[in-house]
């Protein structure tokens, strides 16, 4: 029965949190179609969407417990950072909500790819406990951001 709930539990926090990704990735399509002539933040935009895919992928993997298959999952990841941190710098992420917090923003995502290694490192352990731990405080995370910075 324990086993039934994280699986649950685990879902239940995917969906919560695919939903917003989707409507950032519909909100991105919208201005690429109207022609928006300010920076529409492709790096954190490129990041938002593969993060959504690895997630699927992630949240059914620790659900079976395959450190191998989270571990696979997460090298997409790779460099992903760096583009949104260079963008960032460069003022072409625009963030549509507290776009003076950007240094807040930059703090969250930096612990965020922190815990990304952390969950990396559990999956190449194979350690079933740690990559269900680091996995929901990752999707926490994703949840408090967008609540932070996504209107």
């Amino acid at each position: 029965m324990k086993k039934t709930f994280l699986k649950a539990a685990i879902i239940s926090v995917l969906f919560v949190t695919a939903s917003p990704l989707a409507a950032l990735s519909a909100d991105h399509n919208h201005h690429k179609a109207a022609g928006s002539s300010a920076p529409s933040g492709g790096a954190l935009i490129e990041e938002m969407k593969a993060l959504d895919a690895v997630f699927r992928e992630v949240v059914s993997a620790v659900a079976l417990g395959d450190g191998h298959r989270v571990h696979l999952a997460l090298e997409s990841m790779h460099g992903k950072m760096e583009k949104t941190q260079e963008a960032l710098h460069a003022g072409e992420v625009k963030l549509r909500k507290n776009a003076a917090k950007v240094a807040e923003f930059e703090k969250m995502d930096k612990a965020f790819h922190a815990d990304l290694q952390k969950l990396a490192k559990a999956a190449h352990n194979n350690d079933r406990q740690k990559m269900t731990a680091f996995t929901k405080k990752l999707l926490d995370g994703c949840i408090s951001c967008h609540n932070q910075f996504r209107p």
